[in-house]
């Protein structure tokens, strides 16, 4: 245990006492006992007696550790700021003041916001909220995100962090309003009903970092445009930024250079370059840049290396060991994996192509005359748009293509799963079939071609290209680039068990969703392009946290009716809050620059979504009329870290174990189930892989529904499951209108690390 506690031994026998009786504790045995026992300082020995008795039988000792850990943050942050430990917190503009000089904080808070409304503030700080916290929330939050001097002195206090983030997020605000809306900011963070994302709640009001949570590029079939690819993530993954890659653009392994054959290396080699790039450009000096590279299945190279990137078997020279990998994938190939024989084989056929042999030979144009590929079209449900061209391809005679059997893919896909969780499933047609700004293409025409680095982004795409390079009259030399839609998201979660519990979602959503949009117009991004593509779409993801905890409070089985019916009624709910709130915020300031024509302003997403009654009827009216500030607006992150900070589950998966230990590189804490007792055990004890995944399907199919971008989901499976079970839960998934899934967790598999990028 971490020498961390020196509170006088007094204190720490009144604070358990009293936290004895405030959590229906047993009574604390002696600290002497235990400072003997265990060789630690009396003051050292309260905590570390506290942490151990956290149990099935005793979980509610995680608070009381809480307690111990939050008096030694303000013993600290009163020697830093000098100010007397009994009132807690200190004076909330001196620290302010002190922090912007130091330069930790930005000079925008000094500079919006008037000594007087500062004070105004910092008297509507509730100290007693720290004592909402779990133990291990606490820790996360202090450890992480609280700012610090250049030493790692404690100055921000817990509440402090969360005004912080408040006043930066609304400061541009009316001023006749601003107050307000800060408070209300401050009030929904600071009761844990909602967490901003990591990027928001660590950068906020400080002089360094970006708020934003991932990012999504189109690379471009040019040398220009890997290169600057690779110079754009690395100023991203610098910042902060969890990056997406698509590389379905980029020419397969011998294809030809400049009508040279056999000269290209394929995408393998590129990909590595972008492998060395997370490696070597961390973000912020906490972690390695984290990316995930996306391919389409009917690429020549997805069978050449690409779904071996993460294997431990073959040419450690074609390895990418530190990125993730999805495969996008039609309609169409899935339709394959059922074409057998008449004793029941699988015998489909698919065609791998080489992007840019399919645009030199098939001739393919837009309107502009641009050369379009295979991967520029999708399937509509009355329009089967890609697989006539895919057709038409197939039966080219002068079109180069490898050929396999879909299941033999599929097989290669599953074995890489089991192994390495990856790569993650993005099923391209429901996707684009789904988005609401489809327009900006036509139908029939790719807007999407993959997601993020957690699975749950799904915005339009397209490649930054280099238009010219030329000497100005200086002679320095400019190169010209044509920005292309490099997908941003700015994200927010709800923590569903406070916030459904204390039935705040009607005042608490429209808060987050302003929270959220202010991001785009404070948000400093090191990449032009997407900084124009997040002012252009507005473009924000609303998620959801704390599911099965929900579950267990509801008194609801996992796998359950009740549950699936729940999950479709909850999320409509949420849906409806939020599309309403966009609207009101487009009422007030304006509607996203390109609604017009969308599915939001022709009603085209209420009519495919089947919302029909009054209240749906009322919202349409109202979106058409006034327009919704945000191009898309839901999207469900894996919420790991921040769940922690709520105290509750993780996103929308079930519970890892009733008691565990959780374990990074500096803690390792026992952990239980929130809200843990004798009513709420039943509902937990089925963990995440006792528990039937087509439960899971269903449960995140009828949420899927609602949410107009995607949802990071799991799949978890035992070590030894049978290749025609594993199909079959990725086949339920893609019929039941999934959009993508996230990792395939098997219990041989070491747990991975959460993607940081998205926790919110």
């Amino acid at each position: 245990m971490s020498r961390m506690i020196h509170l006088e031994l007094n204190s720490v026998i009144e604070t358990i006492t009293i936290a004895s009786e405030k959590y229906n504790l047993d009574t604390a045995q002696m600290i002497e006992k235990v400072a003997r026992l265990e060789g630690l300082s009396q003051n050292e020995a309260a905590l570390h007696y506290a942490l151990n008795q956290v149990s099935m039988a005793d979980p509610n000792w995680t608070f009381l550790a809480a307690k111990l850990y939050v008096h030694e943050l303000y013993r600290k942050a009163s020697v830093n700021r000098g100010f007397s430990q009994e009132s807690k917190y200190g004076d909330f503009y001196a620290l302010i003041t002190e922090l912007t000089r130091i330069g930790i904080y930005s000079e925008d808070l000094l500079s919006e916001y008037s000594k007087e409304e500062i004070e105004q503030l910092g008297v509507v700080i509730v100290p007693e909220r720290d004592e909402l916290f779990q133990y291990i929330g606490l820790f996360l939050l202090a450890d992480r995100y609280l700012a610090k001097d250049y030493e790692g002195n404690v100055y921000e206090l817990p509440q402090e962090r969360f005004m912080i983030i408040a006043m930066t997020l609304m400061k541009k605000e009316e001023r006749g309003q601003r107050l307000q809306l800060v408070k209300d900011a401050y009030w929904a963070m600071s009761n844990l009903y909602m967490t901003v994302a990591t990027p928001t709640l660590a950068n906020a009001g400080k002089s360094y970092g970006q708020l934003s949570s991932c990012f999504i590029d189109t690379v471009d079939d040019s040398l220009d445009g890997i290169y600057l690819n690779n110079w754009d993530i690395a100023r991203l993954s610098k910042d902060g930024g969890g990056l997406g890659i698509y590389l379905g653009k980029v020419r397969a392994l011998g294809s030809d250079i400049k009508k040279f054959k056999g000269n290209s290396s394929g995408v393998v080699p590129w990909i590595r370059l972008i492998n060395d790039t997370a490696v070597s450009v961390d973000q912020l000096g906490q972690r390695q840049g984290a990316i995930a590279v996306y391919l389409d299945v009917f690429h020549k190279d997805i069978m050449n290396g690409f779904l071996d990137l993460k294997t431990n078997n073959g040419d450690e020279r074609r390895k990418a060991h530190d990125l993730f990998t999805g495969v996008s994938i039609p309609d169409l190939f899935m339709e394959k994996l059922n074409e057998t024989d008449e004793q029941g084989r699988s015998i489909g056929e698919w065609h791998t192509f080489c992007p840019h042999q399919v645009k030199q030979v098939m001739g393919w144009t837009d309107e502009s005359g641009t050369s379009l590929g295979l991967e520029d079209f999708y399937d509509e449900k009355n329009g089967k748009f890609f697989s006539e061209k895919y057709e038409e391809a197939v039966n080219h005679p002068l079109l180069p293509r490898k050929t396999y059997r879909a299941m033999d893919i599929m097989a290669r896909i599953m074995i890489s799963q089991l192994e390495t969780g990856t790569p993650y499933m993005f099923y391209r047609d429901e996707v684009n079939r789904q988005n609401a700004n489809k327009h900006k293409k036509g139908t029939g025409r790719t807007s999407i071609y993959c997601s993020n680095l957690c699975t749950e982004i799904t915005q339009n795409m397209s490649a930054t290209t280099i238009v010219k390079e030329y000497k100005d009259e200086d002679g320095n030399i400019v190169i010209v680039r044509k920005p292309g839609d490099f997908v941003v998201c700015n994200l927010s979660s709800i923590n569903l068990p406070r916030a459904v519990r204390e039935n705040v979602l009607d005042k608490l959503i429209p808060i987050q969703m302003r929270m959220l949009d202010n991001v785009i117009d404070q948000q400093t991004i090191s990449v032009g392009q997407a900084d124009v593509t997040n002012k252009k779409y507005r473009a924000v993801g609303l998620g959801t946290f704390g599911w099965h905890h929900l579950l267990a409070l509801k008194g609801i089985y996992w796998e359950s009716e009740e549950a699936v019916s729940y999950a479709d009624q909850l999320y409509e709910d949420i849906a409806y809050f939020t599309i309403r709130s966009s609207m009101e915020l487009a009422k007030e300031k304006g509607a996203y620059s390109e609604f017009s024509g969308s599915e939001w302003q022709t009603g085209e997403y209420f009519e495919r979504k089947q919302y029909h009654d009054d209240r749906w009827k009322d919202l349409r009216k109202d979106v058409s009329k006034y327009g919704v500030r945000n191009g898309w607006m839901m999207a469900v992150a894996p919420n790991s870290s921040t769940a922690k900070i709520g105290g509750s589950t993780d996103g929308i998966d079930p519970l890892y174990a009733v008691e565990y230990a959780e374990e990074k590189k500096n803690f390792k804490f026992k952990v239980t189930a929130p809200d843990l007792d004798h009513h709420t055990y039943n509902y937990y004890r089925r963990t995440r892989h006792m528990l039937d995944q087509h439960w899971s399907i269903r449960q995140n199919a009828a949420r899927q529904r609602h949410v107009d971008q995607s949802i990071s989901f799991n799949l978890y499976v035992r070590h030894d499951i049978k290749a025609k079970e594993l199909l079959q839960f990725h086949m339920e998934a893609w019929r039941k209108g999934l959009k993508t899934t996230y990792y395939v967790r098997s219990t041989s598999q070491t747990e991975m690390e959460a993607c940081e990028a998205c926790q919110s």
